[in-house]
């Protein structure tokens, strides 16, 4: 892990995910009340709407895993690489995600209501219209996401970096961020953008993002 500086985030730990993985020996069309799975390649591609409630992955891979709203409260998630598929409308509230990459998934409507994320990196993922109020975020990287009309409420975020996102009409309505970078982000129509007082921007990205600063506090601007 990268030295920590006064302003910057810190890096993530990478899942500690083996290259090649076996497929799961027992009969698993779909994941189970209460089953740890571990040590395995995922073969969720057609697992939409499965309801699993404390389900426990480790050190596991998964291309293309479909749980296109599952109701999978509780769920925990240790060195887990997913690549592809789609976890759009899953309700996740309450779980914990640790040392995991999301590569390229659909996650519109996600539930992450009161979930903890460490170690977390998603790229080219689509987290619109996501429920993260009161998550709690550390050391995750959001690379290439759209968050468009995501609810952020309350979330506390530490060493977290947004990098090329689309955040617009996000609401931050008693969001907290400690050592968060934003970079090459759309802040158009932030809900609360004041709670973003603390985090790093570049000028160009503060020029940007003038108007949407300026409304939040009264500026009044003059025709030319």
């Amino acid at each position: 892990m990268a030295a920590p500086s006064a302003h910057l985030p810190r890096d993530p730990d990478a899942p500690r995910v083996p290259a090649d993985l076996p497929p799961l020996e027992r009969d698993a069309d779909a994941p189970r009340h209460d089953e740890r799975y571990a040590e395995a390649t995922l073969p969720w591609g057609d697992a939409a709407g499965t309801e699993a409630r404390g389900v426990t992955i480790e050190t596991a891979r998964g291309e293309g895993v479909d749980l296109t709203g599952a109701r999978m409260p509780m769920l925990t998630l240790l060195d887990v690489a997913l690549r592809g598929g789609s976890l759009a409308n899953a309700d996740l509230r309450g779980a914990s995600l640790r040392r995991t990459s999301l590569d390229r998934l659909r996650l519109t409507g996600l539930a992450l209501t009161d979930a903890s994320l460490q170690d977390v990196v998603l790229r080219e993922c689509r987290v619109d219209l996501a429920a993260l109020a009161g998550a709690r975020l550390r050391r995750v990287v959001f690379a290439d996401c759209s968050l468009a009309g995501s609810a952020l409420q309350d979330l506390r975020a530490e060493d977290v970096a947004f990098e090329r996102c689309d955040l617009t009409e996000v609401d931050l309505t008693g969001a907290r961020f400690v050592r968060t970078t934003m970079r090459g982000c759309t802040l158009d129509g932030i809900r609360d953008i004041e709670r973003l007082r603390g985090v790093g921007m570049a000028w160009s990205d503060v020029l940007a993002a003038a108007g949407a600063f300026a409304g939040a506090i009264g500026v009044r601007l003059l025709d030319d």
